[in-house]
């Protein structure tokens, strides 16, 4: 296996960093994940947050923001990704009252990709289970993406929720080769509960989704557990162990 340039998404650890922010930015860092991706900064300023990524030599991946916050306060949330390095900005959920006139969204999503581009960052949606819901014969995603053009919207895959909807994964990763820079990996528990996993220790095909990844064009590939019934720490070390165990890192 070729290695990949792996992340780890902050939420995993939310608690965590609640508590210590920096102390558990180093301890992603010791474990030897390469970069992450935020869901919150701690409290720090770019300034403050810039230092410490560069202290640790931990790469800012990428950002996720809430789409209220990327409507009304797009300009500052670029100046601060900016300033700490960050290349992309993704938009992590869409609340139930927006899950509805997705063609208008996606007209919404398209202008803040446009104004991400302008500044050299680029802008993505990350989905979950209920985007890959029909419409008139369109997944509610592919409308949101605006599947048959080239748009400022990219899409970051998450392999876990695509596959609790039961979605064939490897096609919509190929379906989207050269706008999907982005890649979270996930895995699945076996039996019916179908909870959130260590990479690796559940059902989903992980190397057949970063086969696929890499030959869509995924910049970084990113570890998340949503729920964790272990220790968050264990569970990334877990993850981390069967991608290094595999020749990814």
């Amino acid at each position: 296996m070729s290695a990949i340039a792996l992340g780890l998404q902050l939420y995993t650890l939310r608690n965590e960093t609640a508590g210590d922010f920096v102390g558990t930015l180093g301890k992603v860092k010791e474990i030897g994940y390469q970069g992450v991706e935020f869901a919150g900064y701690g409290n720090l300023s770019a300034k403050e947050l810039h230092h410490v990524l560069r202290d640790l030599d931990l790469t800012a991946v990428s950002s996720h923001i809430p789409l209220q916050e990327l409507e009304h306060h797009l300009d500052a949330w670029l100046e601060y990704n900016l300033q700490i390095g960050c290349s992309y900005i993704v938009c992590p959920w869409l609340p139930p009252e927006r899950r509805n006139a997705y063609e208008i969204l996606a007209e919404t999503l398209q202008q803040i990709g446009e104004s991400c581009n302008q500044m050299g960052i680029q802008f993505c949606y990350h989905h979950h289970d209920f985007e890959f819901e029909t419409i008139n014969h369109h997944y509610a995603l592919d409308i949101l993406l605006d599947a048959n053009k080239q748009t400022a919207v990219n899409l970051e895959m998450d392999i876990y929720w695509a596959a609790y909807a039961g979605t064939p994964m490897v096609p919509y990763i190929e379906k989207y080769q050269g706008r999907l820079p982005l890649m979270h990996l996930k895995d699945m528990e076996s039996d019916a509960e179908r909870a959130f996993a260590p990479v690796g220790t559940g059902q989903i095909d992980i190397e057949a989704a970063i086969a696929a990844g890499k030959e869509a064009g995924v910049k970084w590939f990113l570890v998340e557990q949503d729920v964790c019934k272990i220790d968050p720490f264990e569970s990334i070390q877990i993850s981390y162990d069967y991608l290094k165990g595999k020749g990814y890192v």
